[in-house]
């Protein structure tokens, strides 16, 4: 008999409410996991602290306070720092990619992202099974 596996739930952080509102849509209807999104970096640390997500995806491009350090936040908080965090960027070069994993991302996706293979590259790059 296998155990099946509890619901993951994931934190959008995008100032983008169309990108927080396709990406709900398309993980919620492809998975079962479940999206909580946030609208600021500063909102995504309150929201990282108290609904301790399995995974963050982040904007690196937003107001007030960028992508790259809303993450060093999160990493630099003792209640934040083990949540794997994916970043979603417009432009990625292969030299960015290097950087992000060596600063402890886990990957980045491009946007504008294909809907229906959301789902399939965030568990790809934290080997979760859809």
């Amino acid at each position: 008999m296998s155990r099946k596996s509890p619901i993951k739930r994931v934190l959008v952080i995008d100032n983008e409410s169309y990108i927080q509102e396709i990406t709900k849509i398309c993980l919620e209807t492809v998975t079962d996991w479940q999206v909580i999104t946030a609208s600021s970096g500063r909102e995504g640390i309150v929201k990282a602290e108290t609904e301790q997500p399995d995974a963050i995806l982040l904007d690196v491009m937003m107001p007030d306070m960028d992508g790259l350090t809303t993450f060093a936040n999160l990493h630099a908080n003792a209640l934040t720092h083990d949540i794997p965090v994916i970043l979603l960027s417009a432009e990625i070069q292969t030299a960015d990619r290097r950087y992000y994993s060596e600063m402890g991302i886990k990957a980045a996706i491009a946007k504008p992202f294909e809907p229906l293979d959301l789902a399939h590259q965030i568990a790809n790059a934290l080997n979760w099974e859809v």
